[in-house]
């Protein structure tokens, strides 16, 4: 570093070598000076967390230096910090926090997002929230989200060693939510908002939210287990539960009704009309397919309300999805299915289940006994 920060840094320790805290202090206000920081050089009284704080009100200018420069004087602040009884080290986290996350609009984010890494990780106790919030808005912003530790079971841990508040758990996976989201990682986003609509939240923007994104998704196709959520049931009544409802359960028709009574709701939650329909009519044809394994044509012309000629391309895009197995029969001008998803999954599917894995134990126990019953000399 330059000469006008004279100590050195252990960082295998994260301490400073030979140097007090106060002499550390005096040469951080000493350096901010020479950037243009309108700060005393004499330390004030209070001790050192009032000095630290003025130091970290200034420390925006140590930013006019390069990354190694702006690396040295956020170690040093953070060995500061640490010195610091943990009831003073909150409002001065935040403070930092603060001028990392709103730093001139947004620039210099990959180095922001690295003081904010080193800082969180070299912290201990609940200021590494406040440090992680700030550490995923920055990183939401140069889409580093998936370089920094998201992933739900090591949040949840987090949340119960820092002993969160329901107010700040809620805080914490709402942001997550929001940045995995904003950075295209919608499935990620989608467990986190689970998450977080499974907790004690009744808030219903949050549900709405976790509603419109899955109905965005161009790969999600299954909804039911939204509707069991407590968030989800608070919603009853309104356009977005029944729009889902339909979604689960209804055909094509219930839509394209939906959408003439409801177009501007449609609109302005910026869902694609288009994509909708698209939906909506294979999960039409996956109640079809489960109703049925052999579908005319002339059905699902009608149901899905498709031209002849786009039958065998709609098949087709269907069977892509995963979402069914199914075959053309153009001799007989129909699709024989194979094997269909469920839509929802119930008490009736469940029922299903047991009966077919009830049948094949006993089919085995046939098989074998007839096994038993030939000579191994025969």
């Amino acid at each position: 570093m330059s000469a006008e920060l004279t100590y050195k840094l252990n960082k295998r320790q994260m301490k400073f070598i030979d140097i007090a805290e106060e002499e550390q202090a005096s040469e951080l206000r000493t350096y901010m000076r020479s950037k243009g920081a309108d700060i005393s050089e004499e330390k004030p009284e209070g001790g050192l967390h009032v000095d630290l704080a003025q130091i970290i009100d200034a420390c925006h200018v140590c930013f006019k230096g390069d990354d190694r420069d702006v690396e040295s004087v956020m170690n040093s602040i953070v060995h500061l910090l640490n010195t610091l009884e943990s009831d003073k080290q909150e409002s001065l986290v935040e403070s930092l926090c603060e001028k990392l996350v709103k730093f001139h609009g947004g620039e210099r984010a990959s180095l922001r997002t690295q003081l904010l890494s080193n800082l969180f990780h070299v912290m201990d106790g609940p200021v590494r929230f406040t440090l992680l919030c700030s550490l995923i808005r920055v990183a939401a912003t140069c889409n580093a989200i998936p370089f920094i530790p998201t992933d739900l079971p090591t949040v949840r841990k987090w949340i119960a060693d820092w002993n969160l508040t329901t107010d700040r758990k809620h805080t914490l996976l709402r942001l997550l939510s929001e940045a995995l989201y904003d950075c295209k990682q919608s499935q990620p986003a989608a467990k986190v908002m689970l998450e977080l609509l499974g907790s004690d939240t009744e808030d219903g923007a949050d549900a709405t939210r976790c509603i419109i994104r899955a109905l965005k998704d161009p790969n999600t196709f299954l909804f039911d287990h939204l509707l069991a959520l407590k968030p989800v049931r608070f919603l009853e009544g309104q356009p977005i539960h029944d729009l889902l409802a339909i979604f689960v359960s209804a055909k094509l028709l219930a839509y394209v009704q939906f959408y003439q009574k409801f177009q501007d709701f449609i609109d302005r939650f910026e869902l694609s009309h288009e994509q909708n329909m698209a939906k909506m009519r294979l999960l039409t044809f996956m109640d079809m397919a489960v109703e049925s394994k052999v579908i005319a044509f002339d059905a699902m012309q009608r149901e899905l309300q498709i031209a002849a000629d786009d039958v065998e391309a709609f098949v087709i895009d269907a069977v892509q999805t995963k979402m069914v197995c199914c075959r053309i029969d153009q001799t007989r001008r129909q699709v024989v299915v194979s094997q269909s998803m469920h839509r929802t999954f119930g008490k009736q599917q469940w029922q299903q289940l047991f009966d077919r894995v009830t049948s094949l134990k006993a089919n085995l126990t046939t098989v074998k006994s007839s096994l038993d019953t030939l000579s191994p000399f025969a």
